[in-house]
């Protein structure tokens, strides 16, 4: 539960250079917002003076040059608009997703709903240090999850329809990566390149490439900033229940042991990521994890 430390504290509210005005950062998760909601919050800007709202790179509407006097009147009318005061602190942020299957052609898993579960979850929960969470449907990666403190990524591995392959090519043009190439007839996967996209799959136009199911790369301790980094890979899980546990462990793991004043991607060794990867490993069902493949499109004999 996240208690109730007043709205003038409150990690939404963010004093501006003129510092005799502030700026009050809605919640909105996975950046969907109803046209109800967007006109209501046109309809207290105005209320209280705005003249425009700023749309933030976390998926937020947030409310410029407001009086500090008026706090308590903005939060009540934000909240029954249900776009209540957001968070920008040491806290679990605004939780990002991009369209996700409901409607990108690239999309492998429903960003959306599993960014909007994780935010009813843990959104606001204060920490040691700022979590930034952002679900991306597949490796094209449009929200950047591998430079977050928590990045998902919805991936899906290839599996041929074996001896019925007719070596057209057509996954091999398509393919970013240079990962496929046809040998003998048959198309041929290198994994080492291979970012499981799903791109073969969609492309192939005999439907002779199938997926193995829809999994979800989990991955810590990325930042942005002026000096980004990429996360690194925690657990590949096949459900999305899963990865809200693993998250919710992950957030366990950040608020027990890390130190306030750092950066998680920072602290990543000291607090033994290595040894908390291999426990995660060790906690979830080894049929909801996703092995690494040896290599090649798999004929799907191992299934």
């Amino acid at each position: 539960m996240i208690k109730d430390i007043g709205i003038h504290m409150k990690g939404g509210v963010i004093t501006e250079r003129d510092t005799e005005y502030c700026t009050i950062r809605t919640r909105i998760p996975a950046g969907v917002v109803s046209c109800g909601q967007l006109r209501g919050i046109a309809d207290i800007a105005e209320r209280y003076g705005a003249e425009s709202v700023h749309l933030t790179t976390r998926q937020t509407i947030e409310i410029p040059h407001m009086d500090p006097g008026n706090l308590d009147a903005i939060a009540r009318d934000l909240a029954a608009n249900a776009t209540p005061v957001g968070s920008e602190r040491d806290e679990i942020v605004n939780v990002i997703a991009c369209p996700g299957s409901e409607r990108c052609i690239f999309a492998n898993i429903d960003s959306i709903a599993l960014a909007q579960a994780i935010d009813a979850r843990l959104f606001g929960k204060e920490m040691p240090v700022k979590i930034r969470i952002s679900v991306s449907a597949c490796p094209n990666a449009c929200t950047s999850p591998v430079l977050n403190e928590i990045g998902i990524i919805g991936q899906i591995r290839p599996i041929r329809v074996p001896g019925l392959c007719t070596g057209c090519g057509t996954c091999v043009e398509f393919c970013k990566e240079d990962a496929i190439s046809i040998k003998g007839g048959n198309s041929v996967l290198d994994h080492a390149r291979c970012v499981e996209c799903g791109t073969c799959v969609r492309s192939c136009p005999y439907h002779l490439l199938k997926s193995s199911g829809e999994h979800y790369l989990i991955m810590v301790g990325g930042r942005r900033g002026r000096h980004p980094k990429a996360g690194r890979e925690l657990i590949t899980v096949t459900s999305p229940d899963v990865v809200i546990d693993v998250v919710e462990k992950i957030v366990t793991w950040v608020y027990r042991r890390a130190w306030s004043g750092r950066l998680l991607s920072d602290q990543l060794d000291e607090l033994q990521f290595g040894k908390f990867r291999d426990e995660i490993r060790a906690l979830v069902p080894e049929e909801m994890v996703v092995p690494e493949n040896s290599g090649g499109i798999s004929d799907g004999s191992e299934r």
